[in-house]
């Protein structure tokens, strides 16, 4: 008897087969079938829904209540659609100090101000003890297209470019659960791209949030989608250098690390360095860094490769495993 496994909700490779095998089959139209982050919908709409059950609720630099908007309104950007509206549905569990539900709601509301986008409908269950770990949440957001992505006019010399470093959330989460008696001034990177918005009129033609799976995984899931191999250069995938201390004691590859706040992107070659110009004069965009490009010498379709420090090619798969439950 096959049981539903951790791995199934990890963003990897299990996730996406069982999204492909399992929920398409059932529920396949033109919408959903093209896999966005957002449905793109007739006169000019986008839909997203996404829950959260993040552990622990509360971490550096975030708690699950920033974590819901701007995860929500991330998923709207970067399929090209300027965040309007929210609905928020809380999943309660019994006992949870009001305290507590009040400074998450307060972070709600801080963060959609922020955002300007407004909660506009919601739903609150309660459930016993041990039925949830405090609270879920759940969102759905509405947005105007701005823009479409187009993945299927991406060709060789497009640039790849990420906009900032990778993976802190990831860690931020691993080390405030203190599973490894280790401290660490990581903060989570949670935080809304609305910053990219003017990029697809502007040379932007495909965006991705890095969340579950990291970069490794989203520049698999892009290698995918198009006709040429991708390249990066390890060396300018940006870092902190705090991450890099504890990934190294932890033995962690960072490029299987998530993301709340930062894009990869694909901008044609002939716009690349207007874009990066525009989103280095942002403060949210500052460390945005070109880390390779789309080929057509190296590698064969549907490969994403990383030139490695010491010059060789390494094979970039998806996260086939359960890197780092409930980070979202």
């Amino acid at each position: 008897m096959k049981l539903v496994s951790l791995e199934m909700g990890s963003g990897g490779r299990l996730m996406q087969d069982f999204i492909r095998e399992k929920l398409l089959p059932v529920f396949k139209n033109r919408y959903l079938g093209l896999l966005h982050d957002s449905a793109l919908l007739p006169a000019g709409l986008a839909l997203t829904t996404d829950s959260y059950t993040v552990d622990p609720i509360f971490f550096p630099g975030g708690d699950i209540g920033t974590l819901c908007v701007n995860g929500t309104v991330n998923d709207l950007v970067v399929s090209a659609a300027r965040p309007e509206y929210l609905s928020l549905a809380l999943i309660i569990e019994e006992g949870l100090e009001m305290a507590t539900l009040e400074r998450i709601l307060r972070s709600i509301k801080k963060t959609a101000v922020r955002t300007r986008v407004s909660i506009v409908t919601g739903d609150t269950k309660v459930v016993p003890r041990g039925q949830a770990d405090k609270i879920y949440i759940n969102t759905a957001g509405v947005g105007r297209l701005v823009g479409r992505p187009q993945p299927e006019k991406i060709k060789p010399g497009d640039k790849i470019l990420v906009t900032g470093p990778v993976g802190e959330h990831g860690l931020a989460i691993m080390l405030a659960r203190n599973n490894f008696r280790m401290t660490s001034r990581v903060r989570s990177d949670c935080a809304p791209l609305i910053f990219l918005l003017p990029l697809w009129k502007n040379g932007a033609l495909w965006m991705r949030d890095i969340t579950r799976g990291g970069l490794a995984t989203v520049l698999s899931e892009l290698a995918d989608k198009i006709s040429y191999p991708l390249l990066v250069e390890e060396e300018r995938i940006p870092l902190s250098r705090t991450l890099r201390g504890a990934v190294e004691i932890l033995g962690i590859d960072p490029l299987y690390l998530a993301c709340e706040g930062r894009a990869l992107l694909v901008v044609k070659e002939s716009e690349a360095n207007r874009a990066l110009k525009f989103l280095r004069n942002s403060s949210s965009g500052r460390q945005t860094t070109v880390i390779g490009e789309v080929q057509d010498k190296t590698g064969r379709k549907g490969e994403a490769l990383l030139r490695t420090s010491s010059g060789g090619l390494r094979l970039l798969e998806p996260l086939t495993s359960e890197l780092l439950p409930r980070i979202c």
